[in-house]
Order: structure tokens, then C-alpha cells, then sequence
């Protein structure tokens, strides 16, 4: 970053990190630091225990600071929470030297810096448990300085709250919004209780490609990348779930897998194109099996971060306590549109979709068509969890064809909140049926549908050495956080979202600057006052105000530059 386009706040520190060598201290130490103590343990702790907290070291963030002569108060930040530390001026400089607390931490330190502090905990005279400190150390200098978020009579001002500079900026979100870690920490435990869950049922964890010759398991558009040694195209995974059933077929009873998964679609506030899934496979299981295991799961993910089933999601209250209640996608678009699909064909269902103000196009095949018509009319309607079971056999080409009905297959989704929160079969086994459903697919794919599966040979060849009856179940886990903390947009509960790149500011060169008649040693000065291309120079419209503001930016910043006149600034503008 070029000198003059530092904010005044970004110089003074580094004119205080050049200053803080000068006096021999590192800014930047390598050396450990040896921390005993949390925050929050003191502030849990201290109380009937004040013996053995005589000697504690903690480091973290300088996020407050009142200077009161030779003491100061600060707060410090760390991983576990923030609390008080107060330092004396004769405790830090017992001796004559007081460059320590008067140069500094009173003067070089800032907001935002990383310290480390020794010294004995105590109760001030307001009751506040804080650290006596007798000695500090500068860990890191901060050289950007953060939003301070103010706080007055229960009010929140200049609070970080933009949500497109939280979420590109997540560091900053996560050192100022103390809540957003709160969600993190949650979203880890609710992967730990499912792990945790899954391992005592004897179900190993495995890993599966990322990189895939064949997209498949799941009906999305993939991203698709050029592997130079094999000289082959490769995809980024759209599921995992045929390379799990590949292991099913191997010999593993139960087999799972936290994976990243990648789709080329659209964005919103439920979707990103690079997400995590968990899938889970179970031999010997069909899918009335696995709605019992999938409530369990749920119901122990809730009461492991609420203690409780009821969970508050927006304007509801839902309730995660087993069993959930179950309705066959037939019966949920029967319930809801008034209209009895079962056995309508292609141009049928067209008509449905059309009598119902439902858009299609002509790529749409019969199970894009209900799915349509389900997810418009009917989805929205199941707030507290329900099991959608026993759908089409068009809308499911590697699910077994139901027992009792050969035109609906062995298939639930888990909808809660109006959305799709897992999904699960009783697998397809039968290699024939898989490769004729895989031929369908090619059918849909050279209609237009680019979701629409490619065929896996390799997949079927598995299944034709047998695969075992057997369960799958996927659960979104972006999702499953979403729902688990009350957040509305799976950007709160994704570290790093995908964002549009950021937009740099307009800038024109120094030379057209200079073109135009204006001094090389000035343009810095007019960077300094924010004018950044000709055509903010030429919308200036108090050149006298201009004028002041250059011969103030000049003597602020010791440029040692002579003063144009009036007439020369307003020359530049013209």
C-alpha cells in the first residue's frame, strides 16, 4: 500500500511500530507464550478461590482502554471471553525508568494490539474481577485499526453489522461481534455429537474423492476442471454417495462421511456453491429404519447444544422430540393443491402445473414437474419436522422402487422450517433397474436438463458383484446449524462464504494527474484529501475549501511542500 493512501489513523501506527524498534522492543516476537488462564475461568473461578489465582498469565486483544494518569484500566480479549486488566505505572517501572508505561502502553500501544500479561487476580472497589498487572508484553502490533463498537445507555453505536464486510471480513466480525463465535462453537458440536453418535453405532468414518471423473449421487450442475498428467476433464463432487456404496458393496456394515460438496448454482441465502454434507449408509437397513436413526440423531443434536427439543427458529418454535410426523408426497400435494396426481403422465402433469400458475419449461421430465409442484405448493407448509415419504420414481434415480407400489420409490425428505433438511432411500441394488434409471438420466440430459445424472458404468459393475440391502441418509450440515442457532442465511454459519469479487475504487494514474498541469509533489496531497481520479477533481465545487484543505494535509503531514495560491487550485479543477 502506497504512503498516501493510509487513513491517518493507519500512519500514527506505524509511525508507533517504527518508534516501538527504535526503542528496541519487537513488535512481532517469535518466542512462545507461556498462558496459564483464561478469561473466563478466572471470572467463573475467582470467587472462594483467590489463593490460587496469585499468579496468572493470559494474552489477548486490546479491545478498550481508560489512561488515568500513572494507572490505567484495559480489557483483553482472548479465546474463551474478555475481561478487566489494571496496570500502574510504578508496577510496571519499579525503577526511574518509565519509558514502559508513559511512551509505551500509554502513547505506542492502540486498540486491537495483541498483548500477553502477568500479575495476580483482584476484586476492584465496583466489584469487577480483573488482572493487577506487574507485567506486560507486546505480542503483535495492530497496524489496522478495528471498529470500535461503542455502547451508551443500552444503545449499540458504530456497530459492525454490514453484512457484506462481515462476511468478507469474518476476522473482524469474529474480534468485534462476540455472538458469531457462539455460532461456530455450535457448529462444531453439532458435527462432534453426530461423530459421537454415529462411532457408537460401530459406523466408521471414512473419506471418498473430492475430484471425480463421473459426477454422480445427487441431480446438479458440476463444476468441472482440466487434470493436465491424465489429460482428462475432472469434476469438483456433486455428492459422495456412490463412492460409499462402492465400500457397502466392499464388506462395511455402516460407513460415513463430513464432506465438502460443490454445485454450480444459483446463490441465496440458503444456498452457496461450495457446502457440507454428511451421508451415512447402513446395510442391512431399509428407509422406515432410517427415519427412526435420523430423529434420534436430531433429537440428541438439540438436546447436546439446548438442552431441550424446542429450538427457537425465527418467529417459531420448533420441536425436535421424536417421532416427527410422516406424509406421502402424494397425500401433501393432495392435502394442498386439492389435486390427486397419482398415475398422471408427462403432459398431464403439465397441465396441473399450468392450472396451478406453476412455470415449467419443455425440459422438465415427470419428477422435475412434481417436484416443482411440491416445492411451490406444498413445502412451505411443514414448519415443525415431517418425513415427505414415498416419492415418484421419476424424481429418484438411485432409490428402490416402493414394496407395495412400483410407480413411487422407498424415499423420505425431513422438511423443517418449510425447507429440506435431509434426505434418505432405501437404496437401489438391482444393477439392471440402476442402469435403466441412468439411461432415463441421458434422455433428460439431451432434452436440455443440465442436472440431469451422467452415467457411472464403473457404479453399476459394483452393483452387479451385489450390494446388500442397505439405508442412506444425507443431512446438510450448513443447514442443520442454520436451524440449530437461529440464523436465517447460510452465510452465518459458513467462516467464509463465496463472495462477488470485491470492487476496487476508481483511480487514475499519477501521470494524468500531472497532464493536467498539476505539480508531481501535490498529487499525494489531493490522494490525501480523497480525490482519487480527474473526474472527482473536476466535481469539486468550493475550490477555496479545496485550497484549505491541501495547505492543511501539507502541514499535518510535514510534507514541507510551499502553498499554491487559490487561483493554482482552482486551475486544477477546471
Amino acid at each position: 500500500m502506497e504512503q498516501h493512501e493510509l487513513s491517518e489513523q493507519e500512519q500514527i501506527r506505524r509511525d508507533s511500530l517504527k518508534e516501538l524498534k527504535q526503542l528496541g522492543i519487537n513488535p512481532f516476537p517469535a518466542e512462545e507464550y507461556p498462558v496459564s488462564h483464561y478469561s473466563q475461568d478466572l471470572l467463573d473461578n475467582f470467587e472462594g478461590n483467590e489463593d490460587q489465582y496469585q499468579e496468572v498469565c493470559l494474552a489477548g486483544r486490546i479491545m478498550t482502554r481508560r489512561i488515568m494518569g500513572s494507572a490505567s484500566f484495559a480489557q483483553l480479549k482472548d479465546d474463551k471471553g474478555r475481561i478487566q486488566v489494571y496496570l500502574r505505572r510504578d508496577d510496571l517501572c519499579p525503577g526511574d525508568d518509565k519509558t514502559l508505561y508513559n511512551t509505551v502502553f500509554k502513547r505506542l500501544l492502540d486498540i486491537g494490539d495483541i498483548i500477553g500479561v502477568k500479575g495476580h487476580v483482584f476484586k476492584t472497589q465496583t466489584g469487577e474481577i480483573s488482572v493487577h498487572v506487574k507485567e506486560f508484553t507486546l505480542l503483535a502490533k495492530s497496524i489496522k485499526p478495528l471498529p470500535v463498537v461503542k455502547e451508551k445507555e443500552g444503545k449499540v453505536y458504530d456497530a459492525f453489522t454490514d453484512p457484506e464486510q462481515r462476511y468478507r471480513q469474518r476476522y473482524v466480525d469474529l474480534i468485534v461481534n462476540d455472538q458469531v463465535k457462539d455460532t461456530f462453537i455450535k457448529r462444531s458440536k453439532i458435527i462432534n455429537t453426530m461423530r459421537e453418535f454415529f462411532n457408537e453405532k460401530g459406523y466408521l468414518e471414512v473419506e471418498t474423492p473430492i475430484l471425480q471423473a463421473i459426477p454422480g449421487g445427487a441431480a446438479a450442475r458440476p463444476f468441472v476442471t482440466h487434470h493436465n498428467a491424465l489429460n482428462i476433464p475432472l469434476y469438483l463432487r456433486i455428492a459422495n454417495e456412490l463412492y460409499l456404496k462402492r465400500l457397502i458393496v466392499g464388506g462395511f456394515d455402516g460407513v460415513y462421511e463430513f464432506a465438502k460438496d460443490f454445485r454450480n448454482e444459483g446463490m441465496d441465502r440458503t444456498h452457496n456453491p461450495e457446502f457440507t454434507v454428511m451421508e451415512i449408509y447402513v446395510a442391512y437397513k431399509d428407509y422406515k429404519w432410517m427415519m427412526d436413526f435420523t430423529e434420534e440423531m436430531i433429537e440428541r443434536v438439540a438436546l447436546a447444544l439446548h438442552g431441550s427439543t424446542k429450538v427457537q427458529l425465527g418467529e417459531h418454535e420448533i420441536d425436535f422430540k421424536r417421532p416427527f410426523k410422516r406424509v406421502t408426497m402424494l397425500d401433501a400435494i393432495k392435502e394442498h393443491t386439492g389435486i390427486d396426481i397419482a398415475g398422471m403422465n408427462e403432459v398431464q402433469l403439465q397441465e396441473v402445473c399450468k392450472q396451478l400458475g406453476i412455470e415449467t419449461d419443455p425440459s422438465m421430465g415427470k419428477g422435475k414437474l412434481i417436484d416443482e409442484i411440491f416445492g411451490e405448493k406444498c413445502e412451505g407448509h411443514y414448519i415443525q419436522p415431517t418425513f415427505i415419504t414415498d416419492y415418484p420414481v421419476e424424481m429418484s434415480p438411485l432409490c428402490k422402487k416402493h414394496r407395495d407400489n412400483p410407480e413411487l420409490t422407498e424415499r423420505f425428505e425431513l422438511m423443517v422450517n418449510g425447507k429440506e433438511l435431509a434426505n434418505a432411500y432405501s437404496e437401489l441394488n438391482d444393477p439392471i433397474d440402476q442402469l435403466d434409471r441412468f439411461q432415463e438420466q441421458l434422455r433428460l440430459s439431451e432434452k436440455g436438463d443440465d442436472e440431469a445424472m451422467f452415467i457411472d458404468h464403473d457404479f453399476v459393475r459394483a452393483l452387479e458383484y451385489g450390494m446388500p440391502p442397505t439405508s442412506g441418509m444425507g443431512i446438510g450440515i450448513d443447514r442443520l446449524t442454520m436451524f440449530m442457532t437461529n440464523q436465517a442465511s447460510i452465510q452465518e454459519v459458513l467462516f467464509f462464504p463465496q463472495m462477488r469479487p470485491e470492487k476496487k475504487a476508481e483511480k487514475d494514474s499519477d501521470e494524468k494527474f500531472i497532464e493536467k498541469g498539476i505539480p508531481a509533489e501535490w498529487v499525494p496531497a489531493l490522494r490525501k484529501a480523497g480525490l482519487q481520479t480527474l473526474k472527482q477533481l473536476s466535481e469539486v465545487e468550493n475550490p477555496n475549501k479545496l485550497h484549505q484543505d491541501l495547505c492543511g494535509v501539507n502541514k499535518k503531514n510535514k510534507l514541507g511542500l510551499t502553498n499554491p495560491s487559490k487561483e493554482q487550485v482552482a486551475d486544477w479543477i477546471k
